[in-house]
């Protein structure tokens, strides 16, 4: 699954295009390197967001196309 979908999915960012324009600025990064949307994701990744002064990070434990408002939490785990 691309980077963008999987953080409009996980709920990590509300929208998608929110998604792509953070990772084609840089805020974004996989493993340690910043990535671009189309990066594909997979389970064991650790993501990294920055968004102004805040920076999450996250593992993923789970890829899916859709997943209901209450399990999104669980495709991964903060770290």
């Amino acid at each position: 699954m691309r980077l963008d979908k999987y953080l409009k999915v996980s709920r990590l960012i509300k929208r998608r295009t929110v998604a792509n324009e953070a990772c084609d600025n840089g805020r974004i990064s996989v493993n340690g390197r910043v990535v671009k949307a189309s990066y594909e994701v997979k389970i064991g990744d650790r993501i990294e967001i920055t968004m102004g002064q805040r920076t999450v990070a996250v593992e993923v434990l789970q890829v899916a196309e859709t997943v209901r408002k209450d399990d999104a939490s669980a495709m991964y785990k903060e770290v």
